[in-house]
């Protein structure tokens, strides 16, 4: 027997939400850059590596879905859950290190912030296409 499908939220109720999740994903995203290059530039103890090297290294992930998160890309967002996991990562083995624990704890909780609201948003967003393309 085949499951019924669900109905799809109205468009009242979808456009709120696609908007403040869409906001909330690139205020993140942006902050998640920012802390990165702030930390390397001023607080990062790089055991004299190039500085430049590794913000390039640390930044590449975020720069190839940029384009799409600054267009609105669904897609975009849904790819930049996957790329974030890496930062929440880095950002709890940071936490461990009592001289980097305020920098692990601010990448771990920006990057989960920003995981959260893109996986809503390209949850939301789709469906706000459906529901617009006549979908019921």
């Amino acid at each position: 027997m085949a499951r019924t499908p669900k109905p799809l939220p109205s468009l009242d109720w979808l456009t709120p939400r696609v908007k403040i999740s869409r906001a909330i994903s690139l205020a993140s995203f942006i902050s998640l850059g920012a802390l990165l290059l702030v930390w390397n530039l001023a607080f990062a103890d790089l055991h004299g590596a190039r500085i430049w090297v590794v913000i390039g290294i640390q930044l590449i992930p975020l720069l190839l879905v940029a384009p799409g998160m600054i267009s609105g890309s669904p897609r975009a967002h849904a790819w930049t859950c996957f790329i974030v996991n890496l930062y929440f990562i880095q950002g709890v083995l940071a936490a461990i290190d009592p001289a980097r624990m305020v920098y692990g704890w601010l990448e771990a909780m920006i990057s989960l912030t920003l995981f959260i609201s893109a996986l809503l948003y390209t949850r939301w967003s789709y469906q706000y296409e459906r529901k617009a393309g006549g979908e019921s």
